[in-house]
């Protein structure tokens, strides 16, 4: 019997090992076809661009170069007029990247998906071409913003849907952008890391709340879209707890929210408040973020960061209160437009008034 066992379960462990390499074969496949497909429309644009350089935009319009390529490809999929000018639109807007030592990846080329600061053209032909179409419709002509979005979809995995969400949430204007002293208090690749880490403001669009509020209510509400928190944090974050206690000395202390980051190897405290920024929030998350690196962080973790999001703040208050302390901490504004007025919930039938309706 026990041989009739260990037989099942040595096959059922070569399908599962048979189906995740079929899965990983699948999505190679899937890379290589769409890297060539951006390859040739890529060269697609230029050639078009440069014909319509040297006779005319008049001479050959999108649509009549279409409908010639349509005539002569009859099975072939995009080209159609509308397709063409994301084609040209692509090949130009990206045109720079050509000239900053970059070659064009041949077919079936190798793609070297790993980044650095720079966007390459290898990294550009990565992502979907509904990606950079979105990309294109949302960021017009601007070639920083548009290599911004490109670089985090790769970063990040993002689908068309969270690129989106990104985009109209403006993540080009909010990322790295608050008030920190990481650059004074954590090693120089860690501390642009961190940096990097944070967004100014948050954006808790994806939050309903009745006006007006409490600090509770934002953090329940958090809670329960611990989800979209997270992914709005940024990557890498694992949560650790909410309200987490911690005994220090003789008193209990409790945390708003505790996350480990996994890139910076660290603990990462954060505080939410919602009010207006007060030095004396500096006290209380300096306690924390000192009380984790001494209760809970071992050899093998790096100094833990402090994150204070309260509704506004002065800048210039902010960066006098982060400067004079020796711990990494950082403080940003958090958005909230889902407001609903106070007495909505009271305008709102009930579910007996509901029932009764029906009947």
């Amino acid at each position: 019997m026990s041989n009739i066992i260990s037989i099942d379960e040595e096959y059922k462990q070569w399908i599962k090992k048979i189906t995740s390499k079929y899965r990983s074969c699948q999505i190679k496949a899937a890379v290589k076809v769409n890297v060539e497909l951006l390859t040739f429309y890529w060269n697609l644009g230029k050639d078009i661009v440069e014909m319509q350089k040297q006779k005319g935009k008049g001479t050959n319009t999108l649509e009549q170069i279409s409908k010639d390529l349509r005539r002569q490809l009859p099975d072939a999929k995009g080209f159609s007029k509308t397709n063409l000018f994301y084609i040209t639109v692509f090949s130009t807007l990206y045109l720079s990247l050509e000239n900053n030592n970059n070659s064009v990846p041949q077919l079936g080329e190798q793609v070297n998906t790993e980044l650095d600061s720079t966007l390459t053209l290898q990294e550009l032909f990565s992502i979907p071409w509904g990606h950079h179409k979105l990309i294109i419709d949302k960021c017009g002509k601007s070639f920083e913003k548009a290599c911004f979005y490109v670089k985090e979809t790769l970063i990040n995995n993002w689908s068309r849907a969270m690129l989106l969400n990104f985009i109209d949430s403006d993540l080009y204007s909010r990322k790295g952008k608050a008030i920190s002293n990481f650059n004074k208090t954590l090693p120089p690749v860690t501390g642009e890391l961190a940096q990097e880490m944070t967004r100014d403001p948050y954006c808790f669009d994806f939050l309903t709340l009745s006006t007006p509020y409490c600090e509770k209510e934002l953090k329940d509400a958090l809670m329960d879209n611990i989800t979209h928190f997270m992914l709005e944090l940024g990557k890498s974050f694992a949560f650790v707890g909410r309200e987490y206690h911690l005994v220090v000395g003789k008193t209990d202390q409790f945390i708003d929210m505790l996350f480990y980051n996994i890139t910076l190897h660290c603990y990462v405290v954060v505080e939410v408040k919602i009010r207006e920024f007060q030095p004396a929030d500096i006290g209380q998350l300096s306690t924390y973020v000192s009380a984790v690196d001494g209760l809970l962080c071992t050899e093998n973790d790096n100094r833990t960061v402090g994150l204070l999001i309260c509704k506004t703040k002065d800048n210039v208050l902010a960066k006098y209160a982060v400067n004079g302390i020796d711990l990494p901490l950082g403080i940003s504004e958090c958005e909230l437009s889902n407001l609903l007025p106070d007495n909505f919930k009271n305008s709102l039938p009930t579910i007996e008034e509901i029932e009764n309706g029906l009947k």
